[in-house]
């Protein structure tokens, strides 16, 4: 049985669902076994801290925010990669510096489709 090619992955296949479901298992277990059932209606209820809920909750956000947030994170991450580049820019080959230019390059097409496609308007 151990000379099959899949036994390996067989085993670990089994041991990934192990370390996957047995905190799972062992968890209900415990639950069955040492916690006390107590429902009533306040703790059934949504909200356990005496609050009672007023309106809906339900808020709808413009999908703009999520894009100024999204373009926001890119160019956050961009100044994050050059300052490396710019640290060591002297001690760097001209493969690199290329490397660097089609960087810029892919960020600054990406900001003028952004502001080509009206996503930076605020409005």
């Amino acid at each position: 049985m151990a000379s099959s090619p899949y036994f390996s992955l067989a085993v670990l296949f089994i041991a990934a669902l192990g370390f996957g479901l047995a905190p799972l298992g062992l968890a209900w277990l415990w639950a069955r076994m040492f916690s006390p059932p107590k429902p009533n209606a306040t703790k059934n209820a949504i909200y356990e801290c005496g609050l009672v809920s007023k309106g809906d909750a339900w808020v709808q956000f413009r999908s703009g925010y999520y894009l100024y947030a999204i373009i926001f994170l890119i160019f956050d991450v961009e100044a994050v990669f050059l300052l490396p580049f710019a640290v060591a820019f002297s001690g760097l080959s001209g493969a690199a510096c290329a490397a660097m230019l089609i960087f810029v390059l892919l960020l600054i097409e990406g900001l003028a489709w952004a502001w080509a496609k009206g996503i930076l308007t605020w409005a």
